[in-house]
């Protein structure tokens, strides 16, 4: 089924917003993603709870182009998002993201955590440290860090055909896949999205080497699920450890036998864990 397409007015520009669903309202994005009408694995997963907010940020879709390289981090995007809750009317909503668009929901809830009503937060990392061993796929030692390398540097171009991109993408996803051999079961769907290169580059080159706010989680106090399969490779489990013991009644759901997509990975359960706790939240 397809998402219904936005173009939301804000005072940072008109940006392009998917949604479907009914409710309360829920907001998800990832740092350099570019979704469309297809809508998101991740975000199927609330639509039974929620209304759910699919975003574009800068430089993805048609969301507007950034003026300055600064418009793309971390922390302007926070502020693209507390201008979209805004102009959408809400005083407040929940927020969920997977990886790096989880990294963006811990700046999120630090920063604004008075517009946050939940947060969840699914296979990512508080800080930079997450690549820092070679568990992790993006550490030189890691037995697949040249292969992922190769495979999001080729995913970047503009003008890879359609066929190639498909299969470049199926190979890149497959390295993060517990059991591999079952993804077309896991991506049976029609979802499909794209990498926002610019918004990729800048994450690498600028906010990663700065991004640590395990200082401020002891100070959050909005509703925190944090998930996280027990073999990811990308944000190692003891990164979800360390963020549940950082924030004060969180709560860390372990994935026995997922690596970074448990809400496909092990969907019944994730739809579970996520209604049990976004039933209590309000």
């Amino acid at each position: 089924m397809k998402w219904d397409k936005l173009m939301v007015e804000t005072h940072r520009g008109s940006f392009e917003v998917f949604t479907r669903g009914d409710g309360k309202p829920l907001c998800i994005t990832h740092l350099y993603s570019e979704f469309n009408e297809t809508g998101d694995n991740l975000a199927e997963k609330f639509v039974p709870e929620r209304r759910v907010f699919l975003v574009n940020l800068k430089e993805a879709g048609n969301s507007p182009q950034a003026v300055s390289d600064d418009e793309l981090s971390m922390k302007s995007a926070v502020e693209d998002l507390e201008a979209i809750r805004s102009a959408l009317g809400f005083d407040s909503w929940d927020f969920a993201g997977l990886s790096t668009g989880g990294m963006l929901g811990l700046l999120y809830v630090v920063t604004r955590g008075t517009s946050l009503k939940s947060l969840v937060v699914v296979g990512s990392a508080a800080s930079r440290e997450y690549s820092s061993t070679k568990e992790c796929i993006y550490h030189t030692e890691h037995p697949k860090f040249h292969r992922m390398q190769e495979l999001i540097e080729s995913l970047k171009a503009p003008d890879l055909l359609s066929d190639k991109r498909a299969e470049l993408t199926i190979e890149r996803t497959k390295l993060s896949l517990h059991i591999p051999e079952r993804y077309h079961e896991y991506f049976s769907g029609d979802a499909s999205k794209r990498i926002a290169a610019k918004r990729l580059d800048y994450f690498g080159a600028h906010d990663h080497p700065e991004f640590d706010v395990r200082s401020q989680l002891p100070a959050v106090t909005v509703p925190t699920l944090i998930i996280c399969g027990r073999h990811d490779v990308q944000c190692p489990l003891w990164c979800s450890v360390e963020m549940n013991e950082l924030i004060a009644g969180s709560k860390l759901v372990i994935f026995e036998h997922s690596n970074h997509y448990p809400f496909l990975e092990e969907a019944e359960k994730f739809a579970a864990e996520v209604h049990t706790f976004l039933s209590a939240v309000h």
